[in-house]
């Protein structure tokens, strides 16, 4: 994607990790878990070209990229809303879908090289296989937003400071497992939410499907972060487990401020302050943010990272209820919905060849 379309210079967004870690090879092919090994199958079986699966001939208005209602918008309703005249609405959709769909990308290339990370770190073979697969997932998602955001809304922002501060840790640290932690269960895990919002409210056709076929892939890499977890946690000690424990209450405190969006307030001259608190306190938007943890909060429960400090965490973000959502019920939903898209395309198409025929 060329640079011309960032906000700001781009170079506040290339920076440098020494990430630490071993390469480990293993000579044990013939052991590996049925469950990681089935969704391996899956990862190599459900391979998609986006030039072929999306319709990228699809028009996008930019004064309303994904087609959302004024309602989506963060600050709907403050005072600043109600004083703006449609010209400036339509330029803050605008900013507003290129700020979000910027992130994705920025946070799917972060997915890129964790993915690649962890074939390399993590010791077990069949972990190793299906990280393969998802390094191809995640190379087509970074090409799939950088696409749209250059084709499409031709704006882009640089990354967020709270998912910057998060790649680092992620990205630098030397144990296999926090980057399945970081990335898999965590990042991913909010991404799939705030993916699932705009795929359930666009009326745009390109914004949802390329939000909906990401998150078909999305869900199969939180799957695969949950199941080399489980396994692997109770092998560790209180301490070790204590110490993953305050990692993820920070880190859902910042992806949780990721969505406050200061940059894009300062950048569109509107009074930052003032825009950060009505964020903060409207009702809509808590709780849009805490649908973002639908994901998170069960997956910690599931793989074992669930001590006080985390219930205590989630307490007070108001998101520990989601502790008993079905998480396979969630991702065969995924998958669900990216098959209606399909197959809405495909009927479309064959109605558009009946017409020219008839």
């Amino acid at each position: 994607m060329s640079t011309r379309v960032y906000t700001l210079p781009v170079e506040q967004t290339r920076w440098q990790v020494a990430g630490g870690g071993e390469t480990v090879f293993t000579w044990e092919y013939d052991e590996g878990r049925d469950k990681l090994l089935n969704l391996y199958e899956k990862g190599k079986s459900r391979q998609w070209n986006s030039r072929e699966r999306i319709d990228w001939s699809t028009p996008v208005d930019l004064d309303n990229p994904i087609g959302g209602p004024e309602a989506y918008v963060p600050i709907y309703g403050s005072d600043i809303w109600e004083k703006m005249g449609q010209q400036d609405r339509n330029q803050l959709f605008h900013h507003m879908a290129s700020w979000q769909f910027s992130q994705f990308l920025h946070g799917e290339q972060g997915a890129l090289i964790c993915a690649s990370k962890i074939v390399q770190t993590v010791p077990d073979i069949d972990s190793k296989f299906y990280a393969a697969t998802q390094v191809m997932d995640e190379a087509r998602h970074v090409e799939t937003y950088s696409r749209f955001l250059h084709e499409k809304l031709e704006l882009a922002y640089p990354i967020n400071q709270h998912l910057k501060a998060l790649l680092d840790d992620v990205v630098g640290d030397s144990r296999w497992d926090m980057t399945y932690l970081g990335m898999q269960v965590l990042i991913e895990g909010l991404a799939l939410a705030a993916f699932g919002l705009i795929r359930d409210i666009a009326e745009n056709p390109l914004a949802r499907a390329v939000n909906a076929y990401v998150m078909e892939d999305e869900a199969r890499h939180v799957a695969f972060g949950r199941l080399a977890l489980r396994d692997f946690y109770p092998q560790l000690t209180e301490k070790e487990r204590n110490e993953r424990e305050e990692f993820c209450v920070e880190a859902c405190y910042l992806m949780r401020d990721r969505f406050l969006a200061e940059e894009l307030w300062q950048n569109l001259g509107l009074p930052v302050d003032e825009c950060l608190g009505f964020v903060r306190n409207s009702e809509a938007q808590l709780q849009f943010r805490s649908l973002l943890f639908t994901r998170i909060v069960p997956t910690l429960k599931d793989v074992g990272l669930f001590g006080s400090k985390v219930r205590r965490a989630f307490a007070d973000m108001e998101v520990l209820g989601y502790s008993d959502v079905d998480l396979d019920t969630v991702m065969a939903d995924d998958e669900r919905a990216a098959g209606e898209i399909d197959a809405a395309r495909r009927q479309q198409v064959e109605d558009t060849i009946a017409v020219a025929t008839a």
